[in-house]
């Protein structure tokens, strides 16, 4: 291709390809010495505001199995609702990076996040959105990024209220953004790429 080309022409996509995880995330890999922690790996310190809560989850094929080679990151508002030091209404916890990456374990395919539980955020109309964390999933055989998000069991009445799960068209698939409660403050969000419980992803 060339370089020089300033047509506007779209460059090809292609997959992640099986170095993505020594690249994201080397430690992850048993690779030692290139950082003292990988990008991502801790969210939250001591002195981190909010419920703490664990997620846990697999990317989960067409077939049911679980892939073993992908990449997760998410990113979420703080405990009260900031997303981030460019946030309009101020800078948030700074004690909270609200961006997260996990490589798949190798073996299992599971991936984990030891976060807080976020605040409900503005929308462009004036409501509240109901307390989410936004999900991107890279893996061989992915050729884009897949997008989707991450709502709590408990927020049913948030649901209801939401902007952006109001605009879902088939109200059944709904539950595949729910995660599902193990236990005090720790949730299940298993993501299914094809299948009769496909999770929704989002175009953005």
């Amino acid at each position: 291709m060339d370089l020089n080309d300033t047509n506007g022409q779209e460059s090809p996509s292609q997959t992640a390809g099986p170095y993505v995880h020594i690249g994201c995330t080397p430690n992850a890999s048993g690779i030692k010495g290139v950082w003292a922690q990988d990008l991502g790996s801790a969210m939250v310190d001591k002195d981190t505001s909010g419920d703490r809560i664990t997620i846990r989850g697999s990317v989960i094929d067409g077939t049911g199995a679980a892939l073993t080679d992908t990449l997760v990151e998410i990113w979420q508002a703080d405990a009260g609702g900031i997303c981030g030091a460019n946030d309009p209404r101020g800078p948030g916890d700074p004690h909270f990076s609200g961006f997260g990456r996990s490589a798949g374990d190798m073996e299992t395919g599971e991936f984990r996040f030891d976060t807080i539980r976020p605040g409900p955020v503005p929308s462009r109309d004036g409501g509240l959105q109901a307390p989410h964390i936004t999900f991107w999933i890279v893996a061989r055989g992915i050729n884009t990024g897949l997008h989707t998000r991450l709502y709590f069991p408990e927020d049913t009445a948030a649901h209801a209220n939401d902007p952006i799960l109001s605009r879902i068209e088939h109200r059944s698939r709904i539950p595949t953004l729910i995660a599902k409660s193990e236990g005090a403050g720790v949730y299940r969000f298993d993501i299914r790429l094809q299948g009769e419980d496909e999770t929704i992803f989002f175009d953005i």
